[in-house]
């Protein structure tokens, strides 16, 4: 395993004359719970989105897993499991034949995995019901459950608990814990300072497209909470 399984450098994102991303940086340590913080709008879908190249960058290099993308691309992306914005599944198909349909297009042994990542989640009772009747944090975990169907060393989760209850917010976070424990990385985009200290190990604060912090939790925190530093670099550069 790469030490870093994310890695940018000079990441730039334009639309037209908007500045999306700007000269991004971004180190993601291979082995932990990573959060992009940063209000909505600040550019955290986009950079997710450049990097699994759902959208090209202006500028700028990037790699997954050690490999350069876009040039490596497929390689890389096949172990890589991601959720952009809220997954979307056939609602007159069960979870289980969801999934059955999404492994198809995995690599060999996805098929055999559909039982044990629906176990995972904890859908195994709901599985042979229509995805239609399902609750947005069921679907939010067979989302995940999709994405552990390659068997991912890195899996990148954009606002997983948007919308969630507090019992679903706490299930999610026990399951990305969970996949750090087995040696899994994961980044996980949020507006919620409490869900990433809560959850991560380290993190970046993205503000206007631009990374103004990255590093350690308890470094980007220096003994206060992360709401503090969070206000304090982000109100510096509105203010400015």
């Amino acid at each position: 395993m790469t030490e870093h399984v994310i890695r940018t450098s000079g990441l730039t994102k334009r639309f037209g004359n908007r500045t999306a991303i700007d000269q991004v940086d971004l180190d993601v340590p291979a082995g932990c719970a990573f959060g992009l913080l940063g209000v909505n709008g600040a550019g955290k879908t986009t950079l997710i989105r450049m990097l699994l190249g759902l959208t090209p960058a202006s500028s700028g290099r990037m790699w997954l897993l050690g490999l350069p993308v876009p040039a490596q691309r497929t390689r890389a992306l096949r172990r890589v499991g991601a959720i952009v914005e809220e997954p979307r599944f056939h609602p007159h198909l069960s979870g289980r034949d969801n999934l059955r349909a999404a492994a198809a297009f995995r690599g060999p042994g996805a098929a055999g995995r559909v039982d044990a990542v629906l176990d995972r989640v904890g859908l195994s009772d709901r599985a042979g019901e229509r995805v239609g009747g399902y609750s947005l944090g069921m679907r939010q975990r067979l989302g995940i459950a999709r994405c552990l169907l390659s068997d991912p060393q890195l899996l990148i989760l954009d606002e997983p608990t948007n919308g969630l209850d507090p019992a679903g917010i706490h299930e999610t976070r026990a399951l990305m814990r969970s996949f750090v424990a087995e040696g899994r990385t994961v980044v996980v985009s949020s507006h919620l300072l409490v869900e990433v200290e809560k959850t991560c190990d380290a993190a970046a604060i993205i503000d206007r497209g631009r990374i103004v912090a990255q590093g350690r939790i308890r470094e980007l925190t220096s003994g206060g909470s992360l709401e503090e530093r969070f206000l304090e670099l982000t109100a510096h550069l509105h203010h400015a």
